[in-house]
């Protein structure tokens, strides 16, 4: 292991996760808390945060801040300060993953304020804390899944970054402190047994801002699912040119560039990591979760 370098628990050096906007700059500056996939956070320590090459429509960022806007309402900040661009096809800067926990965790886990229980939508959360942000973004390609950033880009990157205050920075608790895994899945249940979920009173502002993120992030599922479920063929003659779309078992054609996991539906508030072939593509965004990681061009 680098001295100095990420704690991890598999081979990376400098990894990195490709994500969509907004979500990619919202985790950056500190709004976003927990990143949540449908996969394990395989790594402890820094990660650093690339934005994938689609160009988030206005529709998708107003649903995600007036998200955030309500469930920071719920522990009573008000006084969001949103970014002023998402770029794309860029590195942003990095955050501290702290621990990974299942949705059931955090939702029970009291010690947490509403507002980041309300965070946990998805299978895993990848718990999130010290965000710092590149004061002049990199451009660059990512790929999928977690990845080791190029060694030249993290030697010029590392000296670009400034801390960011979030509006409600969270300190996660490890259940033990030499152990910087032990807050993983079924460590809630196991370190806190007197953990239980309590309800969160939901406005109907909060509840419609919850539907919004839920719709955005539906639809923009939709869009990928038609985008990967079609495949046009044209056949050129002297009369005519024919479009097919071919439909496979989950409405899915096999990608053999991708793992089984990455072959199963998406739930609604995931992203999916898929390979980000175009500013144009459409990627699935399910439940309150992200998946990118994905070649952007």
């Amino acid at each position: 292991m680098r001295k100095g370098g990420p704690r991890r628990e598999g081979n990376y050096t400098n990894p990195c996760l490709t994500m969509h906007q907004p979500w990619a700059s919202l985790l950056v500056y500190g709004i976003k808390r927990i990143e949540g996939r449908s996969w394990p956070a395989p790594v402890r320590g820094r990660l650093w945060i690339h934005a994938a090459s689609k160009v988030p429509d206005e529709a998708t960022i107003k649903a995600m801040e007036d998200f955030y806007r309500e469930i920071y309402a719920v522990d009573g900040i008000t006084d969001l300060k949103f970014p002023e661009h998402y770029p794309v096809s860029k590195l942003l800067g990095c955050v501290e993953v702290v621990g990974c926990l299942k949705c059931e965790e955090v939702t029970q886990w009291e010690v947490l304020p509403q507002g980041v229980r309300l965070e946990g939508q998805t299978d895993f959360c990848w718990l999130c804390e010290q965000p710092q942000k590149l004061i002049v973004p990199f451009e660059m390609r990512g790929y999928q899944r977690v990845y080791n950033l190029e060694k030249k880009i993290y030697e010029a990157a590392v000296r670009g970054l400034v801390p960011v205050e979030g509006p409600a920075p969270v300190k996660f608790p490890l259940p033990n402190p030499r152990d910087l895994f032990s807050l993983k899945p079924g460590s809630i249940a196991e370190s806190f047994p007197d953990s239980k979920a309590s309800a969160i009173e939901k406005s109907s502002s909060l509840s419609a801002a919850i539907a919004g993120a839920r719709a955005a992030a539906t639809q923009f599922s939709k869009d990928q699912n038609l985008h990967n479920n079609t495949i046009q063929k044209t056949t050129l003659d002297s009369t005519s040119s024919t479009t097919q779309t071919i439909l496979t078992e989950g409405n899915r054609i096999p990608d053999s560039n991708l793992d089984e996991e990455l072959r199963k539906e998406n739930s609604p508030f995931e992203q999916c990591d898929q390979e980000d072939r175009s500013s144009s593509d459409k990627r699935p965004l399910a439940n309150l979760k992200q998946h990118s990681g994905a070649p952007s061009k």
